[in-house]
Formats: C-alpha cells, structure tokens, sequence
C-alpha cells in the first residue's frame, strides 16, 4: 500500500506506454486513464520536458559495467593487488585504483552501489547553444517576439551569417529550448508567439481524429427539450450555465425558466487546467 504524500513514479513500462500513446495523439486525459493515474501526474511529467521524448540513457564503453565491478569486488574479498584485479577485468590498473578509492576504499568497496553512484554522476546535460551564446539568443528572442516562426528564424540566421557557425542554429534547437524550460535559455511566454499556440510539443502523425475529447458523450441538444420547457409556461426547470473566467476561476448558476429566479452564483477554483 502506497503512503499518504509519497508519489509514485512511473516505471519504464508506463513511461514507454506514456510516450506511444502520447505521439499517437492521445490527450493527457486518455494517457491518464490507460495509466491509471490523475491526468495532472501525466501533465507534470509531460510539461517538465516540454512534451518532448527524451533519447534512451546508454552506458559509456570506456565506463566500468556493473560485472566488472562484481570481478573487483570478488577480487578485492580474495585479497588481490590492484594489478591482479585489473588483469582480471582488461582494464589498467590506475582505472582499477580510481574506481576502489572513489568508492570506500578496500574494505568498504560494493559492486552494486559503486555502479548506481556512476550512473548517477554520469548525467551530465550538456548546456545548449542558445545559452552559451548571448548575441544568438537575443536575436532569437527578438524574432520570436516579432512571431517570425523557429524555421524561418534558422532560414534567416543561415543567411545573415553564413560564415560564423555560432551564430546559427537550427529550429528544432529553437523548439526544444522553449519547450524545455530546464535549459533556462528563453522565457517560457514565447511559446505564446508560436503558430500553433501549443504550450507542449507534440509529434507531426499525431491526429485527434476518431476522438471525443471537449465533446459531451451522447448529448442531448437544446433544440429537442419539450414545449412546455421552451415556452417558460410550466414552473420547475431549471437552467445551468457556466462561465469560465482568469486564474482559472468558475461561476455556475441556475435559473429558474419561469420565475427567473437565481440561485446564489457558485464560484469553484479547481486544479490548474489540463493542456491537451
């Protein structure tokens, strides 16, 4: 049984099911419910990388596997020098010296956590070039504020200045920076000058085609409720509307058709909308 306050992640499998689903077009909603989760979880995890999948994690070749640390510390119970150890795995001995000493020396050395610290420190995000480079970013920001799109912003670059590679970069550079709000590079509310006005990415084969979403499931219309209820001559129906207004704020009200009587207006504040 799951605590009260602890969150549970996702696992790899809802993750790979997340992101099919997600490129197949499928709403926050959709996702959400094949998961089994609140629509909110899969909008947090979506929006902290833009709606953007992020490339498998693979091991380093030259980084230690976890079966050759399993041979150091069998190596290291046995009383081994460093030397044997590090003929034992084909790796030179200083690697061999480095990887025992970083993690607790001779008698505290753990194959398993020693491997878990290294995945660990491996993740290293490269700094993006929009935030290395002051003069591209500036023009970039300039022009997206101007609503020139990220392909015609790159196009543009490429010819203003065909020599200097620093000052060029690609539009899909431009998409995942403002996307992905972690590269700190340009300001989130210029998503807002994009033509697509989408506040996540989503795939080009993504279609909402065939799906229901925004719809209300086998309404009935306004135009077929009965006479007596369309004439107001009958008292006792009641009519409900909504208005939806800033911070996401909502007033819902009932009228009585025949008196017009108004019930006291109901103002609901629910939890931050669902993009979808």
């Amino acid at each position: 049984m799951a605590h009260a306050g602890i969150r549970r992640v996702f696992t790899a499998v809802e993750r790979a099911e997340l992101w099919r689903r997600w490129k197949d077009g499928s709403s926050v909603s959709d996702v959400a419910r094949a998961l089994g989760r609140e629509p909110g979880t899969v909008h947090s995890f979506l929006s902290a990388v833009g709606g953007i999948a992020q490339p498998p994690r693979r091991r380093s070749k030259r980084a230690l596997s976890l079966s050759e640390r399993e041979e150091v510390s069998r190596g290291l119970c046995a009383g081994w020098s460093i030397r044997a150890i590090a003929r034992q795995v084909g790796r030179p001995p200083s690697t061999v010296c480095r990887e025992i000493a970083r993690n607790g020396g001779r008698r505290r050395y753990r194959a398993a956590l020693a491997d878990s610290l290294a995945w660990g420190q491996a993740r290293r995000p490269k700094v993006c070039k929009l935030r290395q480079q002051s003069r591209l970013r500036t023009l970039v920001d300039k022009k997206l504020r101007l609503d020139w799109s990220p392909e015609q912003i790159a196009g543009w670059l490429k010819r203003q200045f065909p020599n200097q590679e620093e000052m060029q970069v690609s539009h899909e550079t431009i998409y995942r920076t403002l996307f992905v709000q972690a590269r700190g590079a340009l300001k989130y509310e210029l998503v807002r000058h994009l033509r697509s006005r989408r506040m996540m990415r989503r795939g080009r084969t993504a279609t909402r085609s065939g799906q229901t979403r925004g719809q209300i499931i086998d309404a009935v219309s306004i135009r077929n409720r009965p006479a007596e209820v369309e004439d107001r001559a009958v008292p006792g129906h009641w009519e409900g509307d909504m208005i939806t207004g800033s911070n996401n704020t909502h007033i819902a009200t009932l009228v009585e058709r025949t008196s017009r009587l108004t019930l006291p207006s109901v103002i609901t504040q629910t939890r931050p909308p669902v993009i979808t």
